[in-house]
């Protein structure tokens, strides 16, 4: 089935949800069905066939494309992208560095990058970049887009508006606090970190927290990623340690309470030290739900220490 055949489908249901919406305030249902017959207008002007060989050169990307449902469309994907499992990643299809050529030998007719990549206009397909998101709203548009082109109108709707409620779920469960609690996120072992100029910082934002390594790079002259030091972070003393280091660097809440000093940190004493997924965290694909339903269940255990 072409995409305009299937968009015009969908198009027309979407309309008729978001006619059975509210008239004074659309529900998170009718506003995913907006969002979905925006796609599907758009697919069905821009009426391109559906790509049957595509390639990702994003890791990001890559999850997407199978949460849609396109991951039957995809033929080979970087080193990098090993998740889901099934994706066919190959070892020396590099995102870092593409090589044009090597790319071009799975005949694509769709590649999807994380930005430009130079002599893949040569090949005469498809490019759709996927830049690093910096709200919720940009992963949601970026999800509809990749529905939209692969042919997924709906199950990009359905995977966003799932996605809406869960979050939604997990920021109303959320108490409220006049005195926010403070946080450090820890990238690596050396203490590399992120402000809340950055999409993680964005989504620690929206669950009330603080960011102590804001300090530390007021004017953005370390693109929101300050390395910080001990001292700095002994008299910060955050009320939460987020760990994004637990893979790369095989850190966890025994080996900073073992930290010089650290052991008298309010979140270590408070056992607020939360271990995550460093891919998921440095994703902004289907996977942030649980990155935010981990955070949010940390922030609700601290406010219990903090309160009790």
């Amino acid at each position: 089935m072409s995409i305009r055949s299937l968009a015009a489908a969908l198009l027309a249901f979407a309309l008729v949800v978001v006619a059975c919406g509210s008239d004074d305030r659309p529900d998170a249902e009718a506003e995913a069905a907006e969002r979905a017959a925006d796609q599907a207008a758009e697919a069905a002007l821009a009426a391109p066939d559906v790509p049957e060989r595509i390639v990702s050169l994003n890791p990001t990307g890559t999850e997407m494309l199978f949460a849609v449902g396109a991951g039957g469309q995809v033929v080979a994907v970087d080193s990098f992208s090993y998740y889901p499992p099934e994706a066919p990643v190959v070892a020396d299809l590099s995102a870092f560095s593409p090589s044009v050529e090597a790319i071009a030998e799975f005949e694509p007719d769709l590649v999807v990058t994380q930005g430009p990549v130079e002599g893949l206009d040569a090949l005469g397909v498809e490019v759709l970049e996927l830049n690093a998101a910096v709200t919720l709203d940009d992963v949601y548009t970026q999800i509809e887009r990749v529905g939209a082109i692969t042919g997924n109108v709906g199950h990009a709707a359905e995977l966003v508006l799932q996605m809406q409620t869960a979050i939604g779920e997990v920021l109303d469960a959320l108490p409220e606090r006049e005195i926010p609690l403070t946080y450090y996120h820890e990238l690596d072992n050396t203490l590399y970190s992120v402000t809340s100029s950055t999409f993680v910082g964005h989504v620690y934002g929206l669950l009330g927290l603080e960011n102590v390594a804001d300090a530390a790079d007021p004017d953005g002259e370390f693109f929101g990623y300050p390395q910080l030091n001990e001292e700095f972070l002994v008299t910060a003393d955050p009320d939460l340690i987020f760990l994004a280091d637990t893979l790369c660097c095989e850190q966890n809440a025994e080996t900073v309470a073992a930290r010089p000093g650290w052991d008298q940190l309010r979140a270590v004493k408070n056992g607020n030290v939360v271990e995550l997924n460093d891919d998921v965290v440095s994703r902004w694909g289907p996977r942030l739900v649980e990155f935010i339903q981990v955070a949010g269940e940390a922030v609700a255990s601290a406010e219990m220490a903090a309160t009790g």
